[in-house]
């Protein structure tokens, strides 16, 4: 509060110009009056007494619908009585009347007379302060009115009153869409009104439009010269999009500065109440703030003797009261810190009078715990004995959250690896080492194989606790100086340091591999699981860390293609395959919807009679830029994308709608064979696929075979046997496809409703010649035939292959020595080549007919 205020008095800031009337005299004739003095209020005087004062405030109170409102006299709507203040009254005096009456005008009256000398308001107390520098520190935003009434243009003005009655406001803004502007009306409009006895228009016709506006982060001053300045009580605040977020009035401005000034004057009535008490006072609030404090406080003098604890102390430490005051504080220590610890503390106290630090003390239980602890050395005078303030808390639990949240924040929860954001750390520091010391540095990607499987058939709690295992077992691999990381899901990534040979990092490599060989228990069952992973060097390919990642994560992809389980070093080749595999993988999420899909038919072949049995709808994918893709490339991609169900439903039906073609103009009555993803087990219900597409094209379950792998039952025999035996019910076919390439066993044989077993043309690729994979021949057919099982052999592309298929009796084939895979309609053409020769004559003779 400014020095000057405190000898300002009413008589120095108050109006002289005092506006009076009789009680008789109408509403119309007092606002007419207020209008062309340009004052708020005007004083009702009855027999030389003020009796009542009338404001513009009141105006809102006005009934405007009554058409009497304006020849009603102004003592039926004044306020009474009027208070009063003298004229040598002290403005901080006035101040506290202003709040204590909840006016904002005071009649002045002089001396011990009953005549007014003049009228002094709460703006008048506050401009006197000179507080309009508070303004500079404030902006609109903090206080403008968001809550605006808003109403029609075309309302009467009767409602705009109820409005601002009701919501207790001064203004309401009008909206008027025809014009495409908001306007307003003021309590001062109402007093215009009034006046001019004229409130027979819609409200839009009084209001004031268009509207000043100012941004809400402009300061209180600028506004406040704006209002001074146009003469006007109202701003709309807006946006940076010009929306408008409320109304700025001159009372909320004057409302801010009254609001400084009361702060001011209530320090200054603190200051003098506490100057008058301050002995007592002090040293109630220091007790109230001891013993309210959740700080433990401990109070001890010169000769280091307790004289006083408060509440939390006891909380904190366990002791009480009455077992700590004339005690030393060194019963609380935890005996971890030496001589020196303390002996540098009070060397600071007495230096700087105050000392901070984390220390460790003991509690009355014997716990040890971490405390935050300030101490203050407290003296008014040289000549008083020093007094010591230890203010503490219990930080053991904050220091362990904080540790956690470091855990968190830079290492993986579920296998307490280094997560992301450390390896990259981690990895910038050991490339600016590389390069100092002229080092190599190399960076490993590793991706689990088919782990989504894992997660898909046991759930991903058995997934995590693999996860876990396999984290183990890839740390034991590791020497000092590596960073093994898990970036997440099952992608781990792998820093060697100081790599002297690339040899080396094969050698790791190949350590990482031969660590996941062995199965891992994971609850009852056991899983084997592999890894592929890819390499690069610095500085051979890249020099920072995004190059490095990236180069490492095209090699590992490169290790999956080239079958799992694997290492590959990155080579700039990889690059432009890893640009295509991106191609191909935007292509492909497409290609359903583009209906760029078509199937092939590879021709079934009696070994003996050479005549067509069935047939294998392989599926191909042609891209207009691109062209033809290979299954080999695509088929995996969209197992990992989750499109492979969306694909296997489509060849499904595909097939089903060529099958009932073919039958219906009576071209090839033999089954149809489909391959589908092992996912789709898991994925889909393959089940309802084939029983929807069966349906939809009317064909006999009887014509379409499913062929499937082992991976499709390898992991959960009862569910896959459930499915088989659905597709059974359905009269469908069901073959085993690369028998002899994966977990091959006659259980599964035994227990699962299989009808044909398919040798793989891998094993078919290398007999006669080569006695080890001709035995395994000669015992799949063996075994086929001893389980009564239909056999097909694949691959078939020389005639010695076929001679010795016929000497095992293998009546099935299929390859490129009769056929590779057709269209329909070469299919079509195909099959009438090879039809017996009986069918032949009488199809001709159909046809000549």
């Amino acid at each position: 509060m400014p020095q000057s205020s405190k000898k300002l008095r009413v008589e120095d800031v108050m109006s002289t110009e005092l506006l009076v009337c009789d009680p008789e005299q109408s509403l119309a004739d007092c606002a007419c009056r207020m209008r062309n003095d340009n004052v708020s209020s005007i004083f009702v005087k009855h027999d030389g007494k003020i009796i009542g004062v009338w404001t513009e405030g009141d105006c809102a109170k006005v009934d405007f619908s009554d058409p009497s409102i304006f020849h009603q006299p102004v003592k039926a709507h004044m306020t009474s009585p009027v208070k009063t203040v003298d004229h040598l009254t002290q403005l901080s005096e006035v101040t506290v009347l202003f709040h204590s009456y909840g006016f904002r005008h005071l009649l002045v009256m002089k001396g011990g007379g009953s005549e007014p000398v003049g009228v002094i308001s709460l703006s008048d107390v506050v401009r006197s302060q000179g507080l309009e520098h508070y303004l500079h520190f404030k902006t609109i935003e903090s206080s403008y009115v968001s809550e605006v009434p808003i109403a029609k243009s075309d309302l009467p003005i009767a409602q705009i009153s109820e409005i601002m009655r009701q919501r207790h406001s001064n203004f309401v803004l009008l909206d008027n869409p025809a014009v495409g502007q908001t306007g307003i009306i003021t309590e001062r409009d109402l007093l215009t009104m009034l006046s001019r006895q004229q409130v027979d228009q819609q409200a839009w016709h009084y209001a004031s439009w268009p509207l000043l506006t100012v941004h809400y982060q402009t300061s209180l001053y600028k506004a406040y010269q704006i209002l001074k300045l146009k003469q006007i009580r109202h701003l709309i605040v807006e946006d940076d999009n010009g929306k408008i977020l409320g109304v700025l009035a001159l009372r909320n401005i004057l409302s801010e500065i009254e609001s400084a000034y009361m702060q001011e004057l209530e320090t200054v009535l603190h200051q003098r109440d506490r100057a008058l008490q301050k002995s007592q006072k002090n040293l109630y609030l220091a007790e109230q703030i001891i013993n309210a404090s959740p700080d433990g406080i401990m109070i001890t003098d010169s000769r280091n003797t307790i004289l006083q604890v408060n509440p939390a102390f006891t909380q904190l430490t366990g002791y009480s009261e009455q077992e700590v005051l004339g005690q030393k504080p060194s019963m609380l220590s935890s005996g971890r810190h030496d001589k020196s610890f303390y002996d540098k503390m009070w060397a600071q106290l007495r230096q700087k009078g105050v000392w901070q630090g984390e220390i460790y003390n003991r509690k009355r239980n014997g716990e040890t715990y971490l405390e935050w602890l300030t101490i203050i050395c407290i003296r008014e005078s040289d000549e008083e004995e020093a007094l010591y303030a230890a203010i503490f808390s219990d930080i053991t639990e904050r220091k362990r959250n904080e540790k956690r949240i470091k855990t968190l924040a830079y290492f993986d929860e579920l296998t307490h690896l280094p997560n992301r954001r450390l390896f990259n750390d981690r990895l910038e520091m050991a490339l600016a080492t590389a390069h100092r010391d002229d080092t190599k540095i190399a960076v490993m990607f590793l991706d689990l194989d088919h782990f989504k499987q894992v997660n898909d058939t046991l759930g991903h709690s058995a997934g995590d606790l693999l996860l876990k295992q396999v984290a183990k077992r890839l740390q034991s691999c590791m020497h000092e100086g590596d960073t093994l990381a898990r970036l997440g899901g099952d992608e781990f990534t792998l820093l060697l340091t100081e790599i002297d040979e690339v040899k080396n990092i094969h050698r790791c490599a190949a350590n990482l591999i031969e660590a996941l060989k062995a199965p891992i228990q994971v609850g009852n069952t056991e899983i084997v699981i592999t890894t592929s992973i890819g390499g690069a060097v610095y500085p051979d390919d890249g020099e920072d860390a995004e190059t490095l990642l990236k180069h490492a994560d095209i090699a590992m992809y490169r290790s999956k293609e080239i079958g799992r389980n694997s290492f590959q070093l990155y080579k700039p080749a990889m690059n432009a395959r890893s640009l295509e595999r991106m191609a191909i993988e935007s292509k492909l999420k497409h290609a359903l919807i583009n209906n760029e899909f078509s199937l092939y038919y590879q021709p079934k072949i009696d070994s003996f009679t050479h005549h067509v049995v069935g047939a294998e709808a392989l599926l191909r994918w042609h891209d207009n830029e691109l062209g033809f893709i290979s299954p080999a490339n695509f088929i995996p991609l969209a197992e990992e994308l989750g499109l492979i169900v969306d694909i296997d439903i489509w060849v499904i039906n595909a097939a089903c709608k060529q099958i009932q073609i073919w039958q219906k103009n009576g071209l090839f009555d033999k089954r149809i064979s489909v391959n589908v993803s092992a996912l789709h087990f898991t994925q889909g219900d393959l089940a309802q696929t084939v029983k929807n597409a069966l349906s939809i094209w009317q064909v006999d379950g009887r014509f379409l075979e499913i062929e499937i792998t082992e991976s499709s039952f390898i992991r959960s025999l009862e569910d896959a046997k459930k499915v088989l035996k659905a597709l059974k019910k359905l009269g469908v076919s069901l073959s085993l496809d690369d028998f002899g390439t994966g977990y091959s066993a006659l259980s599964y044989l035994a227990r699962l409703p299989i009808d044909t077993l398919k040798i793989d043309a891998s094993f078919i690729a290398k007999v006669p010649d080569e006695y080890g994979n001709s035995q395994i021949v000669k015992a799949i057919v063996a075994m086929a035939h001893s389980l009564e099982l239909n056999l097909v052999a694949e691959g078939v592309e020389q005639a010695h292959q076929l001679a010795f298929l016929q000497e095992l009796d293998c009546h099935a084939i299929q390859g490129y020595f009769f056929s590779k895979p057709l269209t329909a309609q070469q299919f079509e053409l195909f099959c009438e080549a090879h039809r017996p020769a009986k069918q032949q004559m009488d199809l001709s003779s159909n046809n000549s007919q």
